[in-house]
């Protein structure tokens, strides 16, 4: 091999090389990205659980007091 040859053949390995690490660092990013998404959207449904739990439990208790009102009421 001619000496153009062999510095050819080394740079085509470093830019290998880079596109490698590059590729890399992208499905790092997007696994990073994913587990955020994931973490958000549970978070995200907890909140939205809480909420529902507290306005069923608002209606509960609008409903035990009308019934109280009721009760006193009809007494």
């Amino acid at each position: 091999m001619d000496k153009q040859t062999e510095q050819a053949r080394e740079l085509l390995a470093q830019q290998r090389q880079q596109e490698d690490l590059r590729h890399d660092a992208m499905l790092e990013r997007s696994a990073e990205e994913l587990h955020e998404s994931a973490s958000s959207t549970v978070e995200e449904k907890a909140r939205l659980a809480m909420a529902n739990k507290l306005h069923a439990q608002e209606h509960v208790q609008e409903a035990m007091l009308e019934r109280g009102e009721e009760e006193v009421h009809g007494s």
